[in-house]
């Protein structure tokens, strides 16, 4: 088993309005995205987040070799608690998620 950044690839979150973030995971070839969205367990990255799974969607995009994930932020954007305004932050807890 390794942890998402032991593969060879990026992993960039970003806002995606008020309300959500997203995150991508680029795989650099085919089969790096064959494993990702074999192994790969939306209840890890909701344990990993603190969210019910129901909350995360997961998009799988063979064609640019992405698994993208959206889920919603803990906080509005631009709020006075919000610490992360443009949710660039997130990438570093995906970054340990095991997948085999």
């Amino acid at each position: 088993m390794a942890q998402l950044a032991d593969l060879n690839l990026r992993i960039r979150s970003k806002n995606a309005g008020p309300f959500t973030i997203t995150v991508d995971i680029f795989c650099p070839d085919q089969a790096c995205f064959d494993r990702l969205c074999k192994s790969f367990r939306t209840s890890a990255v909701a344990s990993a987040l603190g969210l019910p799974e129901s909350e995360i969607r997961r998009f799988e995009i063979e064609s640019l070799r992405v698994v993208k994930l959206s889920f919603p932020r803990p906080v509005v954007q631009g709020s006075r608690l919000d610490r992360d305004i443009h949710g660039a932050q997130f990438a570093v807890l995906f970054e340990h998620i095991t997948v085999q």
